[in-house]
């Protein structure tokens, strides 16, 4: 590569989450130095500060126009990464999959030179029916009907470092309670993908014009909920007891936990969506991206081994 490319500013739409996250350590690594984060979670901001203290943070709601476009208009490179994933209110979900894209790309077009990588979802090829997937639909659609050349990756359910959602709150979950309960017989085939390689995929994007058109980047591994669980156990030495409970028992639990926190780390809808019976397309992305992907339980160890990264959390 070019080292004068190390020089590109990159902007990070969304950047203090879990990819962001990732994606931020995995540029320094790779001696980038002007990356800008645009964000509005002011917990997950403070994180990236004090890990991260040397790239420029901005607290700012993408929903709403505003000077934080300016970045974009003055990038080399945008990845957009914003996107509500979990909650009930609908809402939420508009304002930061459809109306923050709505000004990111209007802002790309007005800079004529801003590259654009769009993170889209596995989800938009799902059979579920609920918030998160509903609006990642329309928002890829917004992307593809812009006009904005753009490489697009859809991946699927993601874990790593930093990790607050998923695997990441499973296995704290799993530290505090002497049980932790599993959905019906638990065969839900998940296919996890692991942050860091997707990061790889991204900063492929990055350094390679030649990527363009839509991609889907899906774990390698097909893997059984119950079996991820038991995986995630092991690497972290968590004592809980794993219990099966009948699936009905587990959605009323999970509708009780609703009543009394508007932001539960897990939803009805996302459990529909567990078991939704989604099986995705797995492309030879290691070889199109030169990045090969990393086996789940050597990534799973990685997530929650890790010297420097393992014990920092995102707030939820």
């Amino acid at each position: 590569m070019n080292p004068d490319k190390k020089n590109l500013k990159i902007v990070l739409p969304g950047g203090a989450g879990l990819v962001g996250q990732n994606l931020v350590a995995r540029l320094k690594a790779r001696g980038y130095q002007h990356i800008v984060v645009l964000d509005k979670h002011q917990a997950n901001i403070a994180v990236l500060k004090k890990v991260q203290p040397d790239i420029t943070v901005e607290y700012t709601d993408l929903a709403e126009q505003g000077a934080w476009q300016d970045h974009i208009k003055n990038a080399d490179v945008v990845v957009m990464l914003q996107a509500q994933i979990g909650g009930n209110d609908y809402q939420d979900f508009v304002r930061n999959n459809l109306d923050a894209t709505k000004w990111i790309l209007q802002s790309i077009k007005e800079s004529g030179r801003a590259r654009l990588i769009h993170i889209s979802s596995s989800v938009v090829e799902s059979v579920a029916d609920d918030f998160y997937t509903n609006t990642k639909k329309l928002q890829e659609r917004m992307v593809l009907d812009s006009g904005v050349t753009c490489p697009i990756l859809r991946p699927t359910l993601m874990f790593g470092w930093f990790d607050r959602k998923h695997l990441g709150w499973l296995a704290r979950f799993m530290q505090k309670v002497p049980v932790f309960p599993i959905p019906g017989n638990g065969r839900y085939m998940r296919q996890p993908l692991y942050a860091g390689d997707f990061c790889e995929v991204i900063i492929s994007c990055i350094e390679n014009m030649a990527h363009q058109g839509i991609y889907n980047i899906s774990g390698h591994e097909k893997i059984d909920y119950v079996d991820m669980i038991h995986t995630i156990k092991q690497a972290t030495h968590a004592p809980a007891w794993i219990v099966h409970i009948p699936y009905s028992l587990f959605y009323s639990l999970l509708w009780l936990w609703a009543v009394f926190d508007k932001n539960p780390p897990f939803t009805t809808q996302q459990l529909v969506a567990l078991c939704a019976k989604d099986e995705f397309e797995v492309m030879d992305w290691p070889t199109v991206f030169g990045w090969p992907y990393t086996p789940f339980a050597q990534a799973v160890d990685e997530t929650f081994n890790h010297p420097q990264y393992s014990q920092v959390v995102l707030e939820f």
